[in-house]
């Protein structure tokens, strides 16, 4: 029998979703907005406690996990395949920082580094930030987790709170056709976004709306 289609996911880590007004529909929607210690970085405890949140729900979905800051939150996901995989990173930074404060803090900016440790089926990362950049040679059968931060995209296309690269929404959708008809897929997630805590006018949530249609309804037709 062909796999269920894919689940939708929501984090709900801040107001971002309710500001955009974004939530497709059948989607399971997961309150975080009353965990301390999660912005940025994610503490020891707040790990502990989001992990039990999620624990019964899968990999195998479309994760939509809140805005750049939350971005560790991959990790949680990766965790819990069981399969050598390959990770592939659409992001205009690579994630992949030392820890600055103690290899126990998980961040937004170290989280790839953190998977690299700790995940023994993680066998590769697969950085992609331009549509021109070669897809490394992986074994063929080798599945991956796709995780997209919306920062890769220039700000016609997103409007988010960290600097963007010059990707543009058709080569983005683009490179995500090809990922999908070649490879298996485990998993994706995707992060970025503005809040009006963080400045977001009308226009840069209704752009980030529009954008997030795109891939949804892309992996929402994969099986």
């Amino acid at each position: 029998m062909p796999p269920e289609p894919f689940l939708t996911i929501l984090l709900d880590f801040s107001d971002l979703y309710d500001q955009e007004n974004w939530c497709p529909e059948g989607a399971v929607r997961v309150f975080l907005n009353d965990l301390e210690g999660t912005a940025c970085y994610c503490d020891p405890d707040a790990a502990e406690v989001l992990r039990e949140r999620l624990s019964d729900l899968p990999a195998r979905a479309l994760h939509w996990i809140g805005g750049g800051d939350y971005h560790y939150a991959s990790l949680f996901w990766l965790e819990k395949i069981e399969r050598p995989f390959a990770l592939v990173l659409i992001d205009n930074h690579p994630d992949d920082q030392a820890p600055a404060f103690g290899a126990d803090l998980l961040s937004c900016g170290g989280w790839v580094a953190t998977a690299r440790a700790r995940l023994p089926h993680l066998k590769a990362v697969v950085w992609l930030h331009g549509e021109a950049q070669p897809f490394p040679d992986l074994a063929p059968d080798l599945p991956i987790y796709l995780s997209l931060d919306l920062d890769v995209l220039s700000k016609a296309s997103a409007r988010t709170n960290w600097d963007q690269g010059p990707m543009t929404l058709p080569q983005l959708k683009r490179l995500l056709q090809a990922l999908a008809r070649t490879r298996e897929i485990l998993g994706i997630d995707i992060c970025g976004g503005l809040t009006e805590a963080q400045g977001a006018t009308g226009e840069d949530l209704a752009i980030n709306r529009r954008t997030r249609a795109e891939p949804q309804e892309l992996f929402l037709s994969l099986q």
